[in-house]
């Protein structure tokens, strides 16, 4: 199975910080590497997005989590398993703080072949963490 990953402490509270990821990121998404994200971020709902990363691709998705304010969870794919995109976003309280990690893994019977095509996804991750680190401490 193939994972990109991040983790980033911020000094924040996780209600702030689950507030941005929910509101704020949906509002400005390019702030954090995201092109355009059509739909609400809620329980059960699709969701369309567009990465720098693939600019062209729209990415359709499922929130399939969302378990406020510690974790959502974004899922699409392929029909029947063949291919599955998860993406976890996890919020921590740390006293006054909140450790946020986001991590997407791919998996499903073609996920061998598909991974290869795959860029390196890590930078783009870290881009979004550190966007929500600096609204979530400078309280936009």
């Amino acid at each position: 199975m193939k994972t990109f990953s991040t983790s980033i402490q911020i000094s924040a509270p996780v209600e702030r910080v689950w507030s941005i990821l929910v509101n704020a990121m949906p509002a400005a998404p390019t702030t954090f590497g995201i092109l355009q994200l059509e739909g609400a971020l809620a329980p059960d709902s699709r969701i369309k997005l567009w990465s720098e990363v693939d600019p062209k691709r729209a990415f359709a998705l499922t929130v399939r989590t969302f378990d406020a304010p510690q974790k959502m969870v974004w899922q699409g794919g392929m029909p029947f398993g063949l291919f599955k995109g998860t993406r976890t976003f996890e919020l921590s309280r740390n006293g006054d703080s909140t450790t946020f990690n986001m991590r997407e893994a791919f998996s499903g019977g073609l996920s061998r072949w598909i991974v290869k095509t795959i860029p390196d996804l890590n930078p783009s991750f870290e881009k979004f963490a550190q966007a929500l680190k600096e609204k979530a401490e400078n309280h936009e």
